[in-house]
């Protein structure tokens, strides 16, 4: 056999024993790679399953603070009124009865605007809200929440001025216009020190109402401001008599305002104060 034969048999033999081991060597990976699935797709049911069973989790709690919070809301509301009975008649008290009334009455108001604030947010995650048009006077609304915090500020000693110089009417949901405005009163009279002022500003001029509250408290960094309206958003800042926050009455203003067609926006300055703009859109 002539050396060429030799030479060609040989490669021949070379190739098929690469060929052989190239597929041992391929379905030794195959083999692998099916094994690698099967675990992918087990760890992904293990996942999904996980997944699941803590959405389950996530709603029943919620729930739960719903439940909770409304059932609530019912005796915190008459704890509320009785309150304020006892103050009607605050001449028969002592003066350290009327500071543990005043304490109670700030505690109780505290605790309501926690629990509206909870409710609102499961309403809003759950099926949204619905809104209900009428026409209504702004400025009245304003001026009667306002007297309505006159109340608690005179206990932590700020003074709340209203200025609204004609009445201002518009189309909007009644509801939520309160919710808006309790909030960010709410929040001025949280983080005002005493013998400090809130001034609240109304007026419709150029075919858009503007509401501004403008507090002295402790101001927000421009850090802090990007991140004024996140769900759940606690800031430097804390409330100068203890009260309470969920970290949500930004976001529900923010997001039911939206939803009205309106905007709100945040000027402040550390050591100097905040002043929150609501914009809405008169009747036509």
């Amino acid at each position: 056999m002539n050396s060429p034969i030799v030479f060609l048999i040989g490669l021949l033999i070379i190739a098929i024993i690469w060929l052989v081991v190239t597929i041992i060597k391929l379905k030794t990976k195959n083999r692998i790679i099916t094994i690698q699935g099967k675990e992918i797709e087990r760890q992904l049911a293990e996942l999904n399953k996980k997944s699941e069973e803590l959405k389950d989790i996530i709603n029943q709690n919620q729930q739960i603070i719903s439940l909770v919070s409304h059932d609530l809301k019912g005796p915190f509301n008459r704890i509320f009124a009785l309150v304020q009975l006892l103050q009607l008649t605050s001449q028969n008290l002592t003066v350290e009865q009327q500071e543990y009334i005043d304490k109670i009455h700030q505690i109780v108001a505290d605790g309501l605007g926690m629990m509206r604030n909870l409710l609102d947010n499961r309403k809003l995650e759950d099926k949204g809200i619905t809104l209900v048009h009428e026409k209504l006077s702004l400025s009245t609304l304003l001026q009667t929440l306002v007297k309505n915090y006159e109340i608690l500020a005179s206990k932590k000693r700020v003074t709340i001025h209203y200025q609204c110089e004609a009445p201002v009417y518009l189309e909007s949901d009644k509801s939520y216009l309160i919710r808006i405005f309790e909030n960010l009163l709410s929040n001025a009279l949280k983080f005002s020190e005493g013998n400090k002022n809130i001034y609240v500003s109304l007026t419709d001029k150029d075919r858009c109402i503007e509401a501004k509250i403008r507090d002295e408290g402790p101001g927000i960094s421009p850090e802090e401001i990007t991140k004024l309206y996140q769900k759940f958003q606690r800031l430097s800042a804390r409330p100068t008599s203890g009260e309470s926050s969920t970290g949500l009455g930004l976001w529900i203003v923010k997001t039911v305002l939206e939803k009205l067609g309106g905007e709100i926006e945040c000027e402040s300055q550390v050591g100097v104060g905040s002043t929150f703009t609501v914009r809405l859109k008169p009747t036509n």
